[in-house]
């Protein structure tokens, strides 16, 4: 039986992934999470097979959950939901970890192959990825795309990206990441530095560059 955890910021979204997960004989759904903190703290406690994450969860975004996954050494695999085949945003998920990335447009049959393929340690990709950004995400696996000054932060300081992107004061970010107020400026300031920006606005441009937000289309 594979175990299952579902973690979509859309309670309906959550719901009707559930249903499709389990009208398989194979497949159990064992926990739902809002948020990518929620899912991570599940993981830790329930021990998955598969973990099925929205891409641009609140609070922790899929690429830094499944980084976070990786850190703490847990062996649940990562299949990624998004609205997007922005070539940089697969990219970044399989880099990270993912086993499947999946687009919620095409959502059918397609998620039961991606959760087998995922516990088997296989991976999965949406056939609405072209065989263009596949290529694209071989080339930079072989090191053939070299680093822009996003991919220079640390785990930390995506988050608190995040989380100021979101619209989190530095108070409440120090609460969510249990840490002081005035580490968090610093973190402010120093992500300033790296992404060569100077307010709030080119701090919320690059978080969406990175896919930790989207603007609505």
């Amino acid at each position: 039986m594979i175990r299952v955890i579902v973690a979509d910021d859309h309670h309906l979204v959550r719901q009707g992934i559930r249903a499709l997960l389990e009208k398989a004989d194979d497949i159990r759904v064992v926990g739902e999470a809002a948020d990518g903190r929620g899912a991570i703290e599940l993981v830790e406690r329930l021990a998955p097979d598969v973990l099925v994450l929205d891409i641009s969860t609140p609070r922790l975004d899929g690429i830094q959950a499944i980084k976070r996954i990786r850190t703490l050494g847990l062996a649940t695999r990562v299949v990624i939901l998004s609205m997007y085949s922005d070539t940089t945003l697969v990219r970044q998920a399989l880099q990270s970890g993912a086993r499947g990335y999946l687009l919620k447009r095409s959502l059918t049959e397609e998620l039961l192959l991606a959760v087998r393929a995922a516990s088997q340690g296989e991976v999965y990709l949406s056939p609405g990825i072209s065989g263009s950004i596949v290529d694209e995400l071989m080339a930079a696996r072989a090191g053939a795309r070299g680093s822009g000054p996003s991919d220079l932060l640390t785990a930390r300081e995506a988050e608190v990206l995040q989380l100021i992107s979101e619209g989190h004061t530095n108070a409440a970010i120090a609460e969510v990441l249990t840490i002081s107020v005035k580490t968090v400026e610093k973190h402010r300031a120093t992500l300033m530095s790296k992404l060569s920006v100077h307010d709030v606005a080119g701090l919320i441009r690059m978080a969406i560059k990175r896919g930790m937000i989207f603007l609505e289309k």
